[in-house]
């Protein structure tokens, strides 16, 4: 069992100099063609609405609801029925990958999912 106590008193394979400390990288060890710091993604600061299409964008719904459960933005029972509904559409993405037959059962659900995390949007908007 490694417990904190040991863990100090093992020797460091890497020695830390204070370069690294400061957070800056010699020239010899920067990647090729990488500029230091940090690099900056336009968003405008608005978040895109992007499409129920996959299994990622399935799962970053039921990350957005987790959040807004904690941040009090939504009711455990709304945080529930979302889970529900993810639970729900995952299965039938597993489900279609066996028999594309339910296709238009997954896009029906799909279509649900988006229909409660729009008026979920709506409501947390309208909190702020």
């Amino acid at each position: 069992m490694c417990t904190l106590r040991s863990y100090l008193q093992l020797p460091r394979r890497h020695p830390v100099n204070s370069q690294d400390l400061e957070g800056t990288m010699t020239s010899a060890a920067r990647p090729a063609g990488r500029a230091p710091g940090l690099r900056v993604i336009k968003g405008e600061g608005q978040r895109r609405e992007e499409p129920l299409a996959s299994r990622d964008a399935v799962a970053r719904v039921l990350m957005e609801a987790g959040a807004d459960l904690l941040l009090r933005r939504i009711s455990p029972a709304r945080a529930g029925e979302i889970e529900r509904k993810v639970d729900r559409v995952l299965d039938l993405f597993d489900r279609v990958d066996a028999a594309p037959v339910l296709m238009p059962v997954l896009k029906r659900h799909l279509d649900e999912l988006e229909t409660l995390m729009r008026e979920t949007r709506e409501v947390r908007a309208a909190r702020r």
